[in-house]
């Protein structure tokens, strides 16, 4: 008898299954915990603690004493001259003149960096529900126009005579009562951030 031939079973490829799992390339664990930190800031901006409020809004009440305090003495010096020359206690006039000239221009930003840099100014993002950009824009027009006219107000008294130096006193007047009401407007914005924050520094000192 012949020995039956052997045969091998027929060769059949293993399948592969279709969900094919890769590794997770490193870049994308680091790139989550990028967001994931990114996160993190945000939310401590968002929700910053009591101490950092009260630093950043003392920085902030420096940072507008610094850039509105030349104008402002611009502004004292100017109207301590104007008394000097009308109680006699001085008699200077022309130097006085030069005093509140000068004072009026150094309130005009394109005069003074330091209200120029004010008129730029951006509020830390920890004091934004107060608003403060407010009490920012209403601080330049204290600067410009309203503290600018005061001096140059002054200047005109000085070199008027008869009834121009009258008209000029007039409208000094209503020029000091506008710079008043800014002020007390300006205060009004800032005084519930200091108290809110526990804020120490002062207000900016706004002469007039």
């Amino acid at each position: 008898m012949e020995t039956p031939t052997r045969t091998e079973p027929p060769y059949i490829p293993v399948r592969r299954s279709p969900w094919v799992t890769n590794r997770t390339p490193r870049w994308v664990w680091l790139a989550g915990a990028l967001i994931l930190a990114g996160a993190v800031v945000v939310g401590l901006a968002v929700h910053p603690s009591r101490s950092q409020r009260a630093a950043d809004m003392n920085g902030f009440l420096t940072d507008m004493k610094t850039d509105i305090q030349s104008c402002s003495g611009g502004v004292r010096e100017s109207l301590q001259v104007l008394r000097a020359i009308q109680t006699g206690a001085s008699h200077d006039v022309a130097t006085a003149v030069r005093i509140a000239s000068y004072a009026a221009s150094n309130c005009g930003p394109a005069n003074n960096t330091q209200v120029d840099d004010l008129a730029q100014y951006q509020v830390h993002e920890s004091l934004a529900s107060f608003h403060l950009n407010r009490a920012v824009d209403a601080l330049v027009t204290w600067a410009f126009p309203d503290a600018q006219n005061v001096a140059a107000d002054v200047a005109a008294i000085l070199s008027a005579k008869g009834a121009g130096q009258a008209a000029a006193t007039a409208k000094l007047q209503r020029d000091l009562r506008i710079l008043d009401a800014q002020r007390a407007a300006i205060n009004k914005i800032i005084m519930p951030a200091v108290t809110s924050s526990g804020a120490t520094a002062k207000l900016p000192p706004l002469y007039g």
